[in-house]
């Protein structure tokens, strides 16, 4: 009896490469010509990132530049939740959510993808906040993640423990 390949479907993010994309977006920021007197900054604020400039268009131009610094370091825009700018006294700010995880909807979605349009010999499982695809033949785990990765879905997916 052939064993079971298996795989798992996560969503989870790197915090050191945010960490060093926010520096990275911090010193550009400090440094560009167009955001000086502007008040503009970014810093992290508990678990998300706090933007901050005297108009809504500076803080929409800050978010540019960290969604810039991040996807050169690898992270997926598809990881961040940004709300709008909203006036706070003098500035405007903007908080910036980070997604980890997948959420029991998408995770039944994803599920149904697999079902629907892999092969059939593949079955998931949703084990908290990630799923688990196991078939007899590792060629059908191959497709489903090819499958995955042409659809556009809102969750930045990763796939690990592939045995």
């Amino acid at each position: 009896m052939a064993a079971e390949s298996s795989f798992d479907i996560v969503s989870k993010l790197d915090r050191q490469e945010v960490d060093n994309a926010l520096n990275q977006a911090g010193k550009e920021i400090a440094n560009r010509f167009d955001f000086r007197n502007v008040d503009a900054g970014i810093k992290w604020a508990g678990e998300a990132i706090e933007v901050q400039a005297n108009s809504e268009e500076r803080a929409n131009a800050v978010l540019d530049v960290l969604k810039d610094k991040l996807v050169k370091r690898g992270v997926s825009l598809k990881a961040i939740d940004a709300g709008e700018p909203k006036p706070s006294g003098k500035v405007y700010k903007l908080t910036v959510a980070l997604k980890e995880g997948i959420s029991q909807e998408d995770a039944k979605k994803i599920g149904k993808i697999i079902r629907d349009e892999g092969p059939k010999g593949v079955r998931a499982q949703i084990q908290g906040d990630e799923l688990r695809v196991s078939s007899k033949k590792k060629d059908e785990l191959q497709t489903v993640i090819s499958l995955l990765k042409g659809k556009d879905l809102d969750v930045a997916l990763q796939f690990t423990n592939y045995r």
